[in-house]
């Protein structure tokens, strides 16, 4: 015996086979098995399954176009304006490191989150501490990021020494390793955060506040020009400027060994001449980056913040060095800063 289901009933079930998840993210598990619910839909028609399929490419197509959370930069409007370069960097500062003639400037006073570039200040005030570099550190469940969940290779109980830590905090930008090395310092994480707000005082640093020594929080904020003032500061200490420039490292963790390398692809481009960087990202902040290099003849510094695409500030960074290869570079500085 035949059973027919009612025709109310039928395109009940063949909607509820054909639907798409309801929710933006979809994991991959669940949409292998809304495939497999396609395909034994029942054929009602030709043009009618067609249709559905449209519909879930229609669906999955909005998925993929769902823009991320916007970056501080974006909400500020400060994307809107244009510059001669056409940087997708929504902030940009280009200076000479010796007499301070600005060469390039964007919105160099807005004041943004800047992540991992608070390594930088991480490793410089770890560096002026004089703590010896071979104290071993240990990984706790305090090193674990609560707040933006980010993963890590150094797992709870990874013994390192103060300096291997440092390596990795602003070679690999390790959040683990940053955030022991404030732990760690005399006093506790709550001095060491009062102490890289002293040193960006200090600075001149009147734009910049630090809450934390990972650059996870969004707090963490400062401007390209307060940022120029770090990185000249940072430039002076040897070690900084070998531990940022490393391309990748070894060390032991446990029982076996493991490799890091750098999150800035430019440290191994034969183009650039590179004395210092650090790169940073989290929504809030946008791809950002610092660099001290000699471009065309000249020790500049560039800080690049805000930058929207993952390669963008790569790109960036290669557009200001061929337009410093120009004629253009050679017109007179916009201005000095102090």
């Amino acid at each position: 015996m035949k059973l027919t289901l009612p025709p109310l009933l039928l395109g009940l079930c063949v909607a509820l086979s054909v639907a798409g998840p309801a929710r933006a993210n979809v994991e991959p598990r669940k949409a292998a098995l809304h495939k497999v619910a396609l395909h034994k839909a029942p054929a009602v028609s030709k043009a009618k399954s067609a249709g559905s399929r449209g519909v879930q490419v229609r669906r999955i197509a909005a998925v993929a176009e769902t823009p991320a959370r916007a970056s501080f930069g974006q909400i500020q409007g400060l994307h809107s304006g244009g510059d001669a370069l056409a940087l997708k960097s929504s902030v940009a500062l280009v200076i000479d490191q010796d007499t301070n003639e600005v060469l390039f400037s964007k919105n160099p006073t807005a004041v943004l989150p800047i992540a991992s570039i608070t390594k930088l200040m991480t490793g410089l005030v770890i560096s002026e501490s004089l703590q010896p570099l071979t104290d071993l550190l240990t990984i706790s469940q305090d090193d674990i990021d609560t707040e933006k969940g980010s993963r890590s290779r150094l797992a709870v109980g990874t013994q390192l020494t103060r300096g291997e830590m440092m390596h990795l905090a602003l070679m690999s930008s390790e959040n683990r390793a940053a955030n022991a090395l404030g732990r760690y310092f005399p006093g506790g994480a709550e001095a060491f955060v009062a102490a890289m707000n002293l040193k960006a005082a200090a600075l001149g640093m009147r734009d910049t506040r630090y809450v934390e020594p990972t650059g996870l929080s969004s707090k963490n904020q400062s401007s390209a020009q307060d940022l120029a003032l770090l990185v000249k500061a940072a430039h002076r200490v040897p070690l900084l400027r070998e531990l940022t420039t490393s391309q990748e490292a070894q060390v032991a963790v446990g029982n076996r060994m493991m490799q890091f390398h750098t999150t800035n692809g430019l440290v191994r481009s034969p183009q650039w001449d590179i004395g210092l960087q650090k790169t940073g990202y989290i929504a809030e902040a946008g791809r950002c980056m610092v660099v001290q290099a000699q471009l065309a003849g000249r020790k500049l510094i560039m800080v690049l913040l805000d930058s929207t695409g993952k390669y963008s500030r790569i790109g960036d960074a290669e557009r200001i060095r061929k337009w410093l290869g120009t004629s253009a570079a050679a017109a007179p500085p916009l201005h000095h800063v102090s």
